[in-house]
């Protein structure tokens, strides 16, 4: 589906932010193009917030808003799964064996540089799967997607990346691309039973109020994750904020980690490149 058939209401974004997708069918894909006029539309849309201010979501755009979380910042809602998520990459596995032997650098300050393309597999793997998986191979349960112990592990590693900006690589292979695309497509087309897409809220609302809440624009989003969310009294994960969305929106959550919500990530993490982990966060 193209995003133009799948977003009618967003014709004017579509200029900006998808230029590729109107090309013809046979044109091949573009993501750097598709990254620049996202980042675009965004700095176009919001000229008073700095490009690097995108991370802190809703605090980004309401000053009220950023004076809160800059005093919460203090004393952040996450530091315990921080201290929780170290002590739990630290601690060896049964066979002696740790995270860190199963990530380059050791696992620290990588967080930037997921998820990736794995052209073995043909697969994206994002940094949730990734730890599940070393888990397994060293005869380990893997964890569940979207409690708290992925969500301590994620906020770790994020941690050792502050600052870094996202390098996310979609190499010359037709299946990154074609995971790059449907990930866009994914983000773009309506569901549930308010005939929702992401975009809906993150690309056309960005700043405005549902409910209680602040929308955060899409640029950036993931970088501040996993968050400690209020309503949630605890932490997500991406999996959890992905299945979350399309529950909000009376639709019918996928597993997570399915290659769906991978292709996702994979295309919102590529587009958001360039601008700092900011990771754990803290959203209302």
């Amino acid at each position: 589906m193209r995003i133009h058939s799948a977003l009618p209401f967003l014709a004017a974004v579509l200029a900006l932010v998808a230029p590729a997708v109107a090309a013809p069918a046979a044109e091949k894909p573009d993501p750097a193009a598709d990254a620049k006029a996202f980042q675009d539309f965004f700095r176009k849309k919001f000229p008073q917030v700095k490009f690097e201010d995108f991370v802190n979501g809703p605090y980004s755009m309401n000053e009220d808003m950023r004076k809160q979380w800059e005093e919460k910042e203090q004393f952040p809602p996450y530091e315990f799964a921080l201290e929780a998520g170290k002590e739990m990459f630290e601690k060896p596995f049964k066979n002696g064996r740790s995270y860190a032997d199963c990530f380059a650098n050791g696992g620290i300050g990588i967080r930037q540089t997921y998820p990736y393309f794995d052209d073995k597999e043909g697969k994206v793997v994002t940094l949730e799967l990734a730890l599940n998986r070393c888990r397994e191979a060293n005869d380990e349960a893997p964890y569940s997607y979207v409690k708290d112990e992925m969500a301590a592990l994620t906020a770790y590693m994020a941690s050792t990346s502050r600052g870094k900006p996202f390098d996310i690589k979609i190499p010359d292979d037709p299946r990154a691309l074609e995971a790059f695309e449907k990930g866009k497509e994914y983000f773009y087309t309506r569901r549930g039973q308010l005939n929702f897409s992401c975009a809906s809220c993150h690309v056309q609302n960005p700043g405005e109020r549902i409910r209680a809440e602040i929308l955060a624009p899409a640029l950036g989003i993931l970088n501040a994750m996993p968050i400690y969310r209020s309503e949630w009294s605890g932490m997500g994960t991406i999996s959890r904020r992905f299945t979350t969305c399309n529950s909000q929106i009376r639709g019918v959550p996928l597993e997570p980690q399915s290659e769906e919500y991978r292709d996702l990530e994979y295309y919102l993490s590529y587009v958001s490149n360039g601008l700092p982990i900011s990771g754990p966060g803290a959203r209302p």
